[in-house]
Order: structure tokens, then C-alpha cells, then sequence
């Protein structure tokens, strides 16, 4: 089946969509068909360093894009880069906010720029002529004009106050159609223990930070100056879900979990140094409102995908005990890879087998050593609606180049979004580029 031949089955079922209320992709509002597939854009001829499946390509999209972390794509084709503050020993220090790029020419490649903002973050979301863009404290609303790089005024304050201090600070964000705002707010520590990443320390039971941290809190995308409070809290037991999304085609909230670390550090009579390097899981899950994952009380385990008490609450490796009714998750990934980004597939330019599928870009790990370093890729979870039809696997390598290690990396994949013509955008805050893949036909 050609390109134009996929991208004319996706505006019918779109059509239908409208005609009969379907769901399926999002529908018209998500894909601009005055884009037709980049017939005529040039990959780079390595790949810009990426590895691919067959009749894919890549091209550097834009460099020097410090601190890029998660990103959108608007239906003109602009890119709307987060920035974090950076500081670097031959930059120095640079403050953030958002970046966006053009690509005036045609050619597949930034060629325009323009910054703003006063404080750099990580989560950005475009919604109803507006970007929404998320330091780690509160979350901003831009007023933006279709097409203009730059807001067309000062923002409102749509949430204030959340909690940004110590670890895990960054604000994820996704907006549903229906107007409901949905925040990631990570959990600042390992395990909740009495004393932080302490061998043998017990965990605090209940644990107070669940009381404003480590969960998806629920606001409104159109009022202004929210504060955050229990009656928000939309699900709880997640540790760090920096990769944040909905899914088009139901509505529905999923998210990738950072997982715990430091098993056979913490306890080493009850977990050897390879149980350490391969567990827990990453979790790609679903998000439903009264959720509860298990955190800090649960990890799952990958190879016998079952979730076990965590040794800070009297857990040994086999006792299941009060996880039994935490919330599984769809798929668990290799531990420690880092998972910072979430999109589902919505365009029509990809193979009909990555229709409605998920992408997860994968940061890569600190922490498996002395086994090799692991993630610094993007994989593919096949999907059907909300249920998982087949098993993940690696799309995008080579980001890290020959050095795979946190300060060894050329670059770390942070952000991921589909754009108007149905290509693939991956950030990197390591190295500051952005790659554009794209599908040439196998």
C-alpha cells in the first residue's frame, strides 16, 4: 500500500469518524492533510547515526537545541521544544523555557528559530490556541496565534505551588480533549525509607510523600491559579511517570514509570548484584481514575511479571502480601533504561502495523554497571485501543553513540511526538538535537 494510498484510508475513517461518532485516531483534529508524506526530503545519508527498521530514514531535524526535553508538533509543522535550565562547563549557564523551529524551505530542517519563557521545564502540551508549557513548580498557559512562533501575550498561571523540591522535580503534562489537565508529580525519593538509600532502612508506613507526590493529579486546562489537593489526585503508587500521554484514539491516560533502584545495595542478603541490573520492571501502563500502582510498598518483577512487597516493608524477593492488589501493568520494560517520553502513533505516513501503536523513548540508564549501560533508544509497543497486541521491540538506536553512559552519550532521547505528515520527532537534552524519521517504503 503507497504513502498516499494509506494517508487517503486515514482521512475516510476519519470522515466516518465524524459522520458516526468513532474514535479512531483522533480523528480530523489530529492529522493537517495540507502535509502530504516528505516525498521529496532528503534523509541523512548515515541516518543522522540512527539505527532503523527497514525503509525508514532519519535526518537531523535541528542541533544545538540545549536542554531539550519533551516536544509537540503543531499542524503548520512547527516543533515546540521544553527547554530545562542548563549549565554547562564551556556554555555556562543558560536559562530555558520554549524554543520553536521552523522549517521555512521544505527541506526537513529547522532553519528558524525562536525562544521565550523565564524558566526552563520539561513538559509542554498544545491545546486550544495555547501552549502549555510546565516548569517544575507550576504550569503556564501561552495564548498563541495559529501559526506565530512566538505568544501573543504574557501567560496565565493555570497551576501554581506544586511541589519542586529534591528529586524527581520535573512536571510531565497531557491535556484531553474534554479539557482535563493531567500532571505527573514524581515521588522525591528511592523507597520511601526512613533514612534515603540507607542499607537495611525501614520504609515510612503509610508513606507520607503520597500525600502530594508520587501520582497523576487531575486540574482544569482553562482555570487559572489551581493549587493542588487530594480531591485531584487521580491515581497514586507511581513513582516518576516522565513519560506522559493520552492515547487519540480512546482518551485514555497511560503512562511509562521510572522504577525504584538499589536492591542488592540497599539488601544485599536478599537480592544478588544481577537481580539489581535487571530489576524492577519499567512499567508502561494504563492510568484509570483510583488507581494505585504499589509504590513505594510494590515493584514489579520482569521475569515472573508479578508485583512483590519491597524488602523496606518486610518483603524478601517472594512475599506478594499487600501488592496483590496493585494495579499490573501492560508491559514490563528492562530495568533502569529511564523512560522520559510517550506518544501513540495517529498519522497515516507509517506502515499500517504501527497504527495506533506506542513509542517510548528510553533516556538509558546510571545504574545496571557492572553489566553494560542499557536503554538510549526508542522502542515500539504494537496496540489496539488500549490493549497491547503483540510484543515491544526496538525502533530507534544510535543515539548514544560508541559511548553508552549518562556523561559518555552523544545523546540521551527526552522527548517524542508525531508530526502533521505522520513523522517521528525525538528530542535529545544530552547533545541538544532533534531527529525527524520518516518512512520511505520497504
Amino acid at each position: 500500500m503507497s504513502i498516499w494510498h494509506r494517508t487517503r484510508v486515514v482521512l475516510a475513517l476519519s470522515l466516518i469518524g465524524l459522520l458516526f461518532g468513532a474514535t479512531w485516531a483522533g480523528a480530523v483534529t489530529l492529522i493537517d492533510f495540507r502535509y502530504p508524506a516528505p516525498q521529496t526530503i532528503e534523509c541523512d545519508p548515515d541516518n543522522a547515526g540512527l539505527t532503523l527498521p527497514d525503509g525508514f530514514c532519519a535526518l537531523l531535524f535541528a542541533s544545538d537545541v540545549m536542554g531539550a526535553r519533551h516536544i509537540e508538533v503543531a499542524p503548520n509543522g512547527d516543533v515546540f521544544v521544553a527547554l530545562r535550565n542548563t549549565r554547562t562547563r564551556d556554555r555556562g549557564a543558560h536559562t530555558g523555557g520554549v524554543m520553536v523551529l521552523r522549517d521555512t524551505n521544505g527541506d526537513g530542517k529547522a532553519d528558524r528559530r525562536e525562544q521565550w519563557g523565564e524558566n526552563g521545564g520539561t513538559g509542554i502540551f498544545l491545546h486550544d490556541d495555547h501552549v502549555y508549557f510546565a516548569p517544575d513548580d507550576a504550569v503556564l498557559r501561552y495564548p498563541l496565534v495559529s501559526g506565530s512562533m512566538r505568544p501573543s501575550g504574557p501567560p496565565d498561571t493555570i497551576v501554581m505551588g506544586l511541589p519542586s523540591d529534591r528529586n524527581h522535580a520535573a512536571k510531565s503534562i497531557a491535556i484531553a480533549p474534554d479539557g482535563n489537565l493531567y500532571v505527573n508529580i514524581g515521588a522525591p525519593s528511592n523507597a520511601c525509607q526512613t533514612q534515603s538509600r540507607r542499607p537495611g532502612s525501614q520504609g515510612v508506613d503509610p508513606c507520607p510523600q503520597l500525600e502530594n507526590r508520587g501520582g497523576i493529579w487531575q486540574f482544569s486546562a482553562s482555570r487559572a491559579r489551581q493549587r493542588q489537593n487530594s480531591n485531584g489526585r487521580f491515581a497514586t503508587g507511581l513513582r516518576n511517570v516522565v513519560a506522559l500521554a493520552l492515547n487519540p484514539a480512546t482518551g485514555s491516560v497511560f503512562g511509562v514509570i521510572h522504577g525504584r533502584d538499589s536492591l542488592h545495595e540497599l539488601w544485599p542478603e536478599l537480592f544478588t548484584e544481577a537481580q539489581r541490573v535487571e530489576k524492577p520492571s519499567e512499567e508502561f501502563v494504563l492510568i484509570e481514575r483510583g488507581d494505585d500502582f504499589g509504590w513505594p510498598y510494590c515493584y514489579h518483577d520482569p521475569e515472573t511479571a508479578r508485583k512483590y512487597l519491597g524488602p523496606e516493608y518486610g518483603g524478601d524477593g517472594r512475599a506478594i502480601g499487600r501488592c496483590a492488589s496493585a494495579k499490573s501493568p501492560l508491559v514490563g520494560f528492562p530495568a533502569h533504561w529511564a523512560p522520559n517520553g510517550l506518544v501513540f502513533y495517529h498519522g497515516g505516513q507509517f506502515p499500517e502495523r504501527y497504527w495506533g501503536g506506542a513509542f517510548v523513548a528510553f533516556h538509558g540508564s546510571w545504574n545496571r554497571a557492572p553489566a553494560p549501560q542499557a536503554g538510549y533508544n526508542v522502542v515500539f509497543v504494537p496496540m489496539s485501543g488500549d490493549r497491547v497486541t503483540g510484543e515491544w521491540s526496538v525502533f530507534a538506536d544510535g543515539f548514544a553513540g560508541g559511548n553508552i553512559s549518562p556523561q559518555g552519550a552523544e545523546a540521551r532521547p527526552s522527548g517524542i511526538a508525531v508530526g502533521p505528515d505522520g513523522s517521528l520527532y525525538v528530542s535529545d537534552d544530552r547533545g541538544g538535537s532533534i531527529w525527524r524519521i520518516i518512512y520511505r517504503g520497504e
